[in-house]
């Protein structure tokens, strides 16, 4: 799918979630779906498959949202999927947050780490990258076990890469 039509898809779930309410909120499920997707071939995979009908992509979608996200959240996923959208589902999403946080004024810093990081962790690496780039920054944190320790942190194109492994690495090379 074209960037233009990834970009028009995100400024319409943008535009529902802004009218429907809580921007944040929203943006914090939409990551987490968009997450779960990634990880999820098989799951992509079927969300994709136009040669299922889309009502069942869609109750597959509201089956495993339902009363796990909002109702809005739901049923914006489930729109994307019945529009058959499914195989760009994340990139749309990835899309629509970084949207949703330029209409906050904030960056996004997607932060991967090898276990889940406290909510005062989170608060001082926001504090922390906000020094650095002069931006506020909003984090969303990810749980990836290949990153072994430490931390990796994307804003926009810039990835910062303090992970244990890629300090190992360095210290390979130097010797």
């Amino acid at each position: 799918m074209s960037a233009d039509r990834i970009g028009s898809y995100a400024e319409a779930l943008v535009a529902v979630v802004a009218a429907e309410g809580d921007l944040v909120a929203a943006e914090d499920e939409l990551f987490a779906v968009a997450q779960a997707l990634a990880g999820a071939d098989e799951l992509r995979e079927v969300l994709a498959d136009r040669r299922i009908p889309a009502a069942r992509r869609q109750q597959i979608v509201e089956d495993l949202l339902g009363g796990q996200a909002a109702e809005t959240t739901v049923a914006l996923v489930s729109m994307v999927v019945g529009a058959g959208r499914g195989g760009d589902l994340v990139r749309i999403i990835e899309a629509a947050v970084e949207r949703s946080a330029g209409l906050r004024k904030v960056a996004v810093a997607e932060v991967r780490s090898a276990v889940a990081l406290s909510e005062h962790q989170q608060r001082r690496l926001a504090e922390a990258l906000q020094r650095a780039t002069g931006k506020d920054v909003t984090v969303k944190a990810v749980v990836d076990p290949a990153v072994m320790g430490g931390v990796v942190t994307r804003i926009g194109d810039e990835v910062i890469d303090g992970s244990v492994r890629t300090r190992i690495n360095q210290l390979r090379e130097a010797f």
